[in-house]
């Protein structure tokens, strides 16, 4: 987190709620929020707005998932709608599992209770091991395990997170029923100011508007970076929220804002094609290349160059 923005001991964090969804799990990932006053709201859209009043500290919302895709209602309104900074990103490894009151067995099962998308993703093993079984769509798969525990029905269970077993008292009757076990999503801490110092392995998220639609437009833009070797990770088009055909493009880049080869990328796309909003610049996931680095290193060396052949220009 950055240490520029004034915040409460223990933060206040926001999310999405209610407890025991993939939000709550990916965020007990994280030590040094575990003493953090967590607060749950019923939309990503209210996190993130009450992130930007100032009412909590921190907000932590889902951004991506590699099955389903951008989650579009949190990326616009994070590009578009407000003006805050992504202090992390987070990335939870999603596993389905069957649940029920305690002592079921699967053969009991009359009903499956889950969000559908959660449904849509156990489709296989449903299909295998609960063939004909009603399937409910409730409001999330936390919602659902709750409704389960409520009932206290052996006849009815929930696909949910192993977190929605360990809140609502459940039993996991059958784990990891999804069909893609690859399934990740990623999630983001975000704050209403300040951009976490360099780390050397780090990631900044722009939104770029170009003021002139015309060909070649997003050429140009992408050649600044790639004359740089500066990777790109995420390219996303999204509508501009202005009128009809007009589209901004959201991007992930490697390296962060304080690197010099960065910054001379930036300058050069706000310069000559479009208008930059920094979204964050923020520690990166996995272990480092070192590409970067040298990437810095060389651009460092190549601007002592110039500057010491300027040094020679008569008064």
């Amino acid at each position: 987190m950055s240490e520029h923005a004034q915040r409460r001991e223990p933060p206040v964090v926001a999310y999405l709620g209610p407890s025991g969804t993939f939000t709550e799990q990916a965020l007990f990932t994280q030590p040094d929020l575990a003493t953090a006053e967590l607060r749950q709201m019923d939309t990503m859209g209210e996190v993130l707005r009450a992130t930007d009043r100032g009412e909590v500290d921190l907000g932590f919302v889902a951004i991506e998932n590699a099955i389903e895709g951008t989650v579009n209602v949190a990326l616009d309104t994070i590009a578009f709608d407000l003006n805050l900074q992504i202090q992390r990103e987070i990335v939870l490894p999603i596993q389905m599992n069957l649940m029920g009151v305690p002592g079921t067995e699967v053969t009991e099962i009359e009903q499956v209770l889950s969000h559908n998308v959660a449904i849509a993703q156990c489709r296989v093993w449903l299909g295998k091991n609960l063939s004909g079984i009603p399937l409910e769509a409730a409001n999330s798969t936390a919602s659902a395990a709750r409704v389960v525990a409520e009932k206290g029905d052996k006849t009815i269970a929930a696909i949910a997170p192993a977190r929605s077993a360990e809140v609502y008292g459940l039993e996991i009757l059958a784990p990891h029923i999804e069909d893609h076990p690859e399934n990740q999503t990623r999630f983001l801490l975000v704050a209403a100011s300040g951009i976490p110092k360099p780390t050397g392995h780090d990631k900044t998220s722009i939104v770029i508007h170009q003021r002139a639609d015309r060909p070649g437009s997003l050429v140009g833009i992408l050649l600044e970076f790639a004359s740089r070797n500066v990777n790109l990770s995420t390219l996303v088009s999204r509508p501009a929220k202005t009128r009809l055909g007009e589209y901004a493009f959201i991007i992930d880049l490697e390296g962060h804002i304080s690197d010099e080869v960065v910054g001379d990328a930036l300058r050069d796309v706000q310069m000559k094609h479009g208008d930059v909003k920094v979204l964050g610049s923020y520690p990166a996931l996995g272990e480092s290349d070192g590409s970067r680095s040298e990437t810095a290193q060389a651009w460092t060396e190549a601007n002592d160059w110039l500057t010491g052949i300027r040094s020679q220009i008569s008064d």
